[in-house]
């Protein structure tokens, strides 16, 4: 049974490599002869919008599922005129641009923020001056880690931010005062199954995410549940096949949805060596329609991002569980190398382990330390 996948990047290749011993094939198409899972499967080089290369690259496919949420919606309608597509193309749809996202959101009885959508310079300045600062502007659609958005904090902002605008469809959000990040995973199974991994809470630098705790530190049932509440009407609604994940803010004890990802995601990477069944798998068996594994968590986790660089191997495995993940890519500034999964028994436990950690995972932009501080008082 071969499987496609619309994008070669290290999260199509955490698939193939969680499916391997299901008895998978898999066939990748990507733009960038680099991609990653050149190494480990049959990939085709072509451009989502050569319909040629989508025929010869959907012969023989039993379904096809994509690994990032930037694939020209077009391109799967096209592949699911011939072979199933999961998640469903009104999902990457909905997910591809900003305004139509939160707008479900809304539609769906989902608090958000609120926004206002801004297509020229007159929207603009309407729009601050109904929402105030500070606030957020953003493209509608094609940002990521922290790509195509403005923070508006003072008039001299919206003066820079306005000679800037580019010429595309935005959206003016009301900046939230949250706590923290947090973030949920989602799975819904063919037949209707769904299964929900606990809360992480997520640590940005630079709009890239760089740590994840998991589950998240100081973490009630109540809000687990509306996490878990939010998601499932968000699957039901768009009759939803695959991992889905929802990024929040946590504001004064509420949850804001922020956006959603409808694929595997970073801040689940930690699942692969801490919970009982990795996202990439349940990913799979929820596209195959078949039973969805254990989301519950096997240890307490933190996941670390490698950005731009690399550590010594030998001096991140020399600590106890701690996992190493290396994507294959050629460094650069700002680009994700891989991930360090550290696990242990108990909050306490992982501390001291991550601690232990080379002076490298130590630096201000890794978030490590800073957020220890702030786990620790709030169990105090």
């Amino acid at each position: 049974m071969t499987l496609g996948i619309l994008g070669g990047g290290q999260l199509g290749y955490m698939l193939a490599l969680a499916g391997y011993p299901l008895g998978l094939h898999f066939r990748f198409l990507d733009p960038s002869p680099e991609a990653p899972v050149g190494r480990i499967a049959q990939r085709v080089t072509a451009d989502y919008g050569d319909h040629a290369a989508l025929e010869r690259f959907a012969n023989g496919l039993e379904l096809v599922t994509y690994e990032f949420e930037n694939v020209p919606v077009q391109a799967a309608q096209f592949l699911a005129k011939r072979v199933p597509v999961y998640p469903p193309p009104a999902a990457l749809e909905a997910a591809q641009d900003r305004l139509a996202e939160k707008t479900l959101f809304r539609n769906l009885g989902i608090t958000t923020t609120d926004f206002l959508p801004v297509s020229k310079a007159g929207e603009f300045d309407a729009a601050i001056k109904q929402l105030g600062l500070p606030a957020v502007l953003k493209t509608c659609r094609m940002g990521y880690d922290g790509k195509g958005q403005w923070i508006l904090r003072t008039t001299d902002d919206v003066l820079k931010a306005k000679a800037e605008l580019p010429k595309v469809h935005l959206i003016l959000e009301r900046f939230v005062p949250f706590s923290r990040e947090l973030s949920v995973l989602a799975v819904r199974s063919q037949n209707g199954e769904t299964a929900f991994y606990p809360l992480v809470e997520n640590h940005h630098r630079g709009g890239i995410l760089r740590l994840s705790l998991a589950p998240a530190p100081s973490l009630d049932p109540p809000m687990q549940r509306a996490a878990e509440d939010i998601a499932g009407r968000i699957l039901e609604s768009l009759k939803y096949v695959g991992v889905l994940a929802i990024e929040f803010f946590e504001n004064q004890g509420r949850l804001l949805a922020n956006e959603m990802a409808p694929r595997v995601h970073n801040s689940g990477h930690w699942t692969i060596e801490g919970a009982l069944t990795s996202q990439f798998e349940n990913h799979l068996r929820a596209v195959l329609g078949l039973p969805l594994g254990s989301t519950e968590p096997a240890s307490q986790c933190a996941m670390i991002n490698l950005i731009g660089e690399l550590p010594e191997p030998s001096e991140v495995l020399a600590v106890p569980d701690a996992h190493l993940h290396l994507y294959g890519k050629v460094p650069r500034p700002g680009r994700k190398l891989g991930h360090v999964t550290v696990r242990a028994a108990s909050p306490e436990r992982l501390a001291l382990r991550l601690s232990e950690l080379p002076a490298f995972f130590h630096r201000p932009d890794f978030c490590l330390d800073s957020a220890l501080s702030q786990s620790a008082s709030q169990r105090a």
